[in-house]
């Protein structure tokens, strides 16, 4: 039975998302208006700005290019990626070599692109795709200082229930360069973000039903507390056949590739997330002001 009546909730079917293939070594689909892909309808939710869902194949990528103005992150379905940016160097956070990070599955890697900075992103693989979300999120404040955060997420975690990958940076808009420096988040073991924002992840086994929080615990996690946009997505997976239901609607199942706009929920809210599938369903939820 519902919990959110006063929420509304609309499907975004895998296949009405714009798609596109590059030169043969990327796929790509987009939940939002991106690159030759352009809906009215389309163009943001809340801070949230894209998400791709990307396919690369092996030894392709994105060449260096730049960013500014948007906190980028990659979450790794399968496969590995390598990222390379003008950050990166010899022992700072992250680095496996001179100026690079091999991301796996259970990786997120994260850049402010603030005032501007140059990055690529690599399947070096001699052989295998990499599968992986790509996300923007607009920043509350323009020409921050650039920087990046990777940091794994454990499976065993995400299979006892929806685990916190991103939440605001603790010191807010105001912050100092001390404290932009120190980079703490609001809720400890996450990635810190420039915006009024929370991603979480959960692997969810068939009749199993995880909650989400909107907006985390109540706390002071979030600035916004009314009106605030979720959007769950439902990534397809190397065995295919999952399937989830939202907030026990009928009309709310989600095959892979879908997604549902959550609108009007409140802090303090739950969104259930039901797997019916016959394989476990990985569901990433996006929350935003």
């Amino acid at each position: 039975m519902s919990k959110l009546s006063h929420a509304k909730l609309i499907l975004r079917r895998h296949n009405e998302r714009g798609y596109a293939e590059h030169g043969g070594w990327l796929k790509t689909h987009h939940t939002f208006s991106f690159a030759d892909y352009y809906d009215h309808r389309f163009q943001h939710f809340g801070s949230l700005r894209v998400l791709n869902e990307d396919r690369v194949s092996p030894r392709n990528g994105f060449p260096t290019h730049r960013h500014r103005d948007a906190e980028i992150f990659s979450y790794i379905l399968s496969g590995e990626l390598t990222h390379r940016d003008s950050m990166i160097q010899p022992g700072k956070e992250g680095a496996q070599g001179k100026d690079y990070y091999r991301m796996k599955r259970g990786d997120v890697q994260f850049t402010t692109g603030g005032s501007g900075i140059a990055h690529s992103e690599q399947n070096e693989h001699p052989s295998k795709p990499v599968h992986f979300l790509q996300i923007w999120v607009l920043p509350w404040k323009a020409s921050l200082k650039p920087q990046y955060h990777t940091l794994s997420f454990s499976e065993e975690a995400k299979r006892a229930a929806f685990v916190p990958i991103i939440s605001p940076l603790a010191a807010g808009p105001e912050a100092t360069a001390a404290q932009e420096e120190a980079a703490v988040p609001v809720i400890p073991g996450t990635i810190p973000i420039h915006a009024d924002f929370m991603m979480g992840a959960g692997i969810i086994e068939p009749g199993s039903l995880f909650r989400w929080n909107v907006g985390g615990l109540g706390d002071g996690t979030v600035q916004s507390r009314r009106k605030r946009n979720v959007y769950v997505h439902l990534p397809a997976s190397r065995a295919g056949g999952a399937r989830v239901k939202l907030d026990g609607r009928e009309d709310m199942v989600l095959e892979e590739g879908d997604g549902a706009f959550v609108e009007g929920v409140n802090v303090g809210d739950v969104i259930s997330v039901e797997s019916l599938g016959e394989t476990e369903a990985e569901v990433i939820v996006l929350d935003s002001n």
